[in-house]
């Protein structure tokens, strides 16, 4: 897996997104530094860089976890695309996307929960972390990510019996 040019003039930047399991089918949901946001750890590709070295790169500065801590388990078909609503572009911001173009990886967590790490990288995109049911954060993300992390969530959903001995989960709204 590669990423063809990215010049400037692209209308998607292209991003990773992961799906951490633990072996209750629970996913990691993380909560964004100053903020009360709560998403998956998820970040850009750089220009020369793999999809697949761009998870574990970003998977060890925002978790502090390596690639011995989890295994693959499956990522979605396509890019999935979401764009950003004006409001929240960072003003000093000189990027060109109008949104993000996603390749989603989901993982089993094989470690141990002390193998996290929010601020080994020194710039920390997160300062709390929890497991939540499978279904939650497509109901708790920003608004404007719902339906791409449905989306994912969707494509995903059909592995997760390789991480937890039931097949297929009830789709539960999220409480509060």
């Amino acid at each position: 897996m590669s990423v063809h040019s990215m010049s400037n003039q692209q209308e998607y930047r292209p991003n990773v997104a992961i799906v951490l399991c633990n072996d209750r089918a629970q996913v990691l949901w993380a909560r964004r530094v100053g903020h009360d946001g709560w998403q998956f750890p998820q970040g850009g590709v750089n220009r020369d860089e793999s999809i697949l070295d761009a998870v574990y790169r970003e998977m060890d500065e925002e978790l502090g976890l390596k690639p011995t801590h989890v295994e693959l388990i499956a990522y979605t078909k396509d890019w999935l695309k979401y764009e950003i609503p004006r409001r929240y572009v960072r003003v000093r911001s000189r990027s060109t996307f109008k949104g993000q173009k996603q390749k989603w990886f989901m993982f089993k967590f094989i470690g141990d929960e002390s193998d996290f790490c929010l601020d080994c990288s020194g710039h920390p995109e997160f300062d709390d972390w929890k497991w939540v049911s499978y279904w939650t954060p497509a109901d708790r993300v920003i608004s404007f990510k719902r339906d791409v992390y449905r989306r994912a969530l969707t494509e995903l959903e059909p592995y997760i019996d390789q991480i937890h001995s039931e097949s297929h989960f009830a789709r539960q709204p999220a409480n509060g």
